[in-house]
């Protein structure tokens, strides 16, 4: 009779453990199952509002909305300073005809002209308020005095050139000789400094003169925002440093805004401004309400593997493959945080900007814009819930690892093509001479832009580097565009088979799938076909590897 009692008691605690441990597991599979869905999947399993869903949709309309009144804004400042710099070239450079002449503004080939450039300068400067049709003025120190132009010139220290002799005799060290004045004091300038604008050309370096411009931006309170004050640092150069007859003259602008002294306007521009700030704190705080619920679902998706890595360990002493541990760490949430992160940090710079306390306009389209591809680009993640829509992603996925190694090997050919034609065409050819603009050259021509222009504007005065840049440009639109880019789309189209055939046939089915596909009575499972569970489960976890010759595929 003990014997009896003994064995039914152990029945009973092996049956209770049993039951544990059933739901135990059914418990970790609802939870599974729960975390994989889709926000309609949810929604209808649980009622749970897919509030993630509704904050990325909001987000989206307040950063575009917010980088679209910026981007407005950064157009008017860009262009006040390109005409500005277009204005103070006609101004001060003489015989100047609207249009670079190169990569200077104009030249000078007489020692007349370099002089009567010079003096046009110092002239024009002089009668400044008198000849300018814009809103600038001369700057002026913390004591209200106005700063002096500066005039320096650079020239070796002795020397004696005799051309028609083959002599020279140069103290290549460099002397450099200045001086400055007032506007008030422009009719002295040549008599008080006649030795100054006594020139030896041939030790002649340079002449550099600076000065400093104030000016107002009036065409913002068109758009309802408070102007800002500008500094021009203004710089001209008569580069004479190849002494080869031709003086190159330029003229360079470092602009720096500020927020004006003192300022009084009427109507609505500091209404519209507070508008605005308040409409960037908004958007600050929905990119955190994102950040934080991105966050707390990283944060189930590390307890999640940590429970199911325990069960797979403790049932099955297996570990989680490589592929399963990556389907709990989504790659999407950690992109949305960090367009969250980008466009907190764009959003306070635009309010500083907004209240007149930075000026860092590039550095805010910088943060703005990128947070807003960011966005953008995690739309894709609402758009692989469907079928026909997933099989771009999961394209992607595949082709990238296998499109990646390609271009490291295709881009050692591409950097060799690119510094032999910077050293062989780059003296006779100007879209060939800098390293970044022979490789943006090589890459128009590899889309199949631009190729007689190329090839025409090579000049062919000499004959052995005529012949070179031939065989050169044929050799590489022949490898790159018949070779590489047909190779490089093969490498997607095959990718691309790949998926469409698991679509078609089924993927194989990694431990989590199998897991997953053990759940016989969960509700939303009920009510769907076993082809749309394939397509569900299909988007879940990654496939591992189908043979020798395919990628290892990563399906989201």
């Amino acid at each position: 009779m003990e014997l009896l009692v003994r064995y039914l008691d152990r029945s009973n605690s092996v049956s209770s453990v049993s039951t544990q441990d059933i739901i135990k597991e059914e418990n970790l599979r609802d939870d599974l199952n729960y975390y994989f869905m889709n926000p309609c999947e949810k929604y209808r399993a649980r009622g749970q509002l897919p509030w993630k869903l509704g904050v990325q949709i909001l987000k989206i309309v307040m950063i575009t909305t917010q980088l679209i009144l910026f981007g407005l804004n950064n157009q008017l400042v860009v262009s006040y300073k390109e005409e500005n710099m277009m204005a103070l070239k006609n101004l001060f450079l003489k015989d100047y005809g609207g249009v670079d002449e190169d990569d200077y503004s104009v030249a000078a080939y007489t020692q007349q002209s370099v002089y009567d450039c010079l003096f046009y300068v110092l002239d024009q400067y002089s009668q400044l308020g008198r000849l300018s049709v814009g809103s600038i003025g001369y700057d002026e120190d913390e004591e209200g005095e106005l700063l002096p132009l500066v005039i320096c010139k650079q020239h070796y220290k002795r020397g004696s050139v005799k051309p028609s002799e083959e002599v020279y005799d140069i103290d290549a060290q460099l002397e450099t000789v200045c001086m400055s004045h007032e506007p008030k004091t422009a009719n002295q300038w040549k008599s008080q400094n006649s030795s100054f604008f006594d020139l030896d050309f041939y030790r002649l370096v340079d002449i550099k003169i600076t000065f400093q411009l104030k000016g107002i931006n009036l065409q913002t309170v068109r758009s309802r925002e408070l102007p800002d004050c500008y500094s021009f640092y203004v710089t001209i150069i008569f580069d004479n440093q190849c002494h080869s007859g031709k003086v190159k003259i330029f003229l360079d602008i470092d602009t720096q805004s500020c927020a004006c002294r003192d300022w009084k306007i009427s109507g609505t521009a500091q209404k519209n401004t507070l508008y605005l700030l308040v409409f960037d704190g908004f958007v600050i705080l929905v990119c955190l309400t994102s950040a934080v619920l991105c966050t707390r679902s990283i944060v189930l998706a590390v307890r999640l593997l940590q429970r199911f890595s325990r069960f797979s360990h403790e049932n099955y002493n297996r570990k989680v493959c490589e592929d399963d541990q990556k389907e709990f760490l989504n790659g999407w949430y950690v992109l949305v945080i960090v367009s969250d992160l980008l466009a907190i940090i764009g959003s306070i710079l635009k309010m500083e900007i907004q209240a007149k306390s930075l000026t860092s306009y590039d550095v805010c389209s910088i943060f703005l814009g990128t947070s807003t591809l960011l966005v953008w680009v995690g739309v894709i993640r609402y758009l692989g819930y469907f079928q026909k829509y997933n099989v771009l992603i999961l394209t992607m996925k595949a082709a990238f690892p296998k499109v990646l190694r390609f271009c490291c090997c295709a881009g050692m050919i591409y950097l060799g093509y690119t510094f032999c034609g910077w050293i062989v065409l780059g003296p006779y050819h100007e879209k060939f001479e800098g390293l970044s603009r022979v490789a943006e050259c090589l890459f128009s021509l590899l889309n199949g832009d631009d190729m007689f222009t190329t090839f025409a504007q090579l000049k062919d005065k000499n004959t052995l580097v005529w012949l070179f840049s031939r065989a050169y440009l044929y050799s590489f639109i022949s490898l790159f565009i018949y070779m590489v880019l047909s190779l490089f789309i093969a490498l997607i189209t095959d990718s691309y088979e790949t998926i469409k055939r698991f679509q078609k046939d089924g993927f194989p089915l990694t431990d989590l799938q199998k897991f997953l596909r053990e759940q016989k009575d969960f509700p939303v499972v009920e009510e769907i076909s076993q082809t749309d569970v394939d397509v569900r489960y299909s988007m879940l976890c990654c496939c591992q590897r189908v043979s020798e010759s395919d990628a290892i595929i990563l399906i989201s």
